[in-house]
């Protein structure tokens, strides 16, 4: 496996791929791998040809009282664990490498930007779209892999792939979970003892609402309001969101219908973590 820092080297990796015939498929992380990122990875090894794995702490997305400083940085477990899964190429650019002299330029998917996640990070998805885009136009990949647990990231960058005719197909990989049913997440690092066991109630909320929808209940006002219930029953648990909404616009829906996404986003004690289903 090759790691590499630059843009320049990206492109140029990426093109003897492409000379070659083969079909590249991207892997952007933030770094601090886990077992879901390995599915990503995993995922591309087995429809691509050649897979690169992205490690870039992406400052832009992080707003000023978040945790970009303290965000675990876990390089060398990562190589290890991305070279397992069979990625070819590590890129691990500089912030410098990504934003140069100081760069003014920036992606933003209006509207949808400003929903669930956007409306508690304001320019959160204005950073994703960004560095994605650079990393997509770096690596020029046929295919790139994001997991559901970042559903709302994952509408935003299927619409600006769409509006900028990008070409490139996203394959959103299912959520991994622990055994106790805890979405992974780097975040979770953060959580104490007592606060990983009320983290629970989040998926616990989650097949809640998916038993009563299962059971014939489509309003989403009562689908919300057990969920809300369940999670407000936890001392540490404060509640970002809780949604049933499209999943390509993003917006909330009155009638919970097959397809339709719910969304939490809660702060366990100081950690903010996020979970979701897709009804069926």
């Amino acid at each position: 496996m090759q790691i590499i820092h630059t843009v320049s080297e990206l492109r140029h990796w990426s093109r003897q791929q492409r000379a070659a015939g083969k079909i590249i498929g991207l892997v952007p992380t933030l770094g601090a791998l886990h077992a879901g990122h390995a599915s990503l990875i995993r995922a591309a090894h087995k429809a691509c040809d050649a897979v690169a794995v992205s490690i870039f702490v992406n400052p832009t997305q992080f707003g000023p009282n978040e945790d970009f400083s303290r965000y675990p940085r876990t390089f060398d477990a990562d190589c290890k664990l991305a070279e397992a899964e069979g990625a070819d190429v590590i890129f691990a650019p500089s912030v410098e490498e990504i934003y140069p002299n100081n760069a003014t330029t920036f992606v933003e998917v209006a509207e949808l930007s400003d929903r669930l996640d956007g409306a508690s990070r304001p320019g959160h998805f204005r950073g994703v779209a960004t560095v994605v885009s650079k990393l997509f136009i770096a690596a020029e990949p046929d295919r790139t892999y994001f997991g559901q647990k970042d559903a709302a990231q994952v509408a935003v960058l299927r619409r600006m792939t769409a509006d900028l005719r990008l070409g490139v197909e996203i394959v959103v990989c299912p959520i991994i979970r622990d055994p106790d049913g805890l979405a992974l997440s780097s975040r979770n690092i953060y959580l104490s003892a007592e606060e990983r066991k009320q983290a629970l109630s989040l998926s616990r909320a989650i097949r809640r609402v998916e038993t009563l929808f299962t059971n014939g209940v489509s309003d989403t006002t009562v689908l919300i309001a057990a969920a809300e219930k369940l999670l407000q029953n936890e001392e540490k648990i404060r509640i970002d969101y809780i949604a049933l909404v499209d999943w390509s616009t993003l917006l909330p829906v009155e009638i919970a219908t097959p397809g339709t996404l719910l969304a939490i986003a809660a702060h366990v004690g100081a950690t903010r973590l996020i979970d979701n289903t897709i009804l069926h």
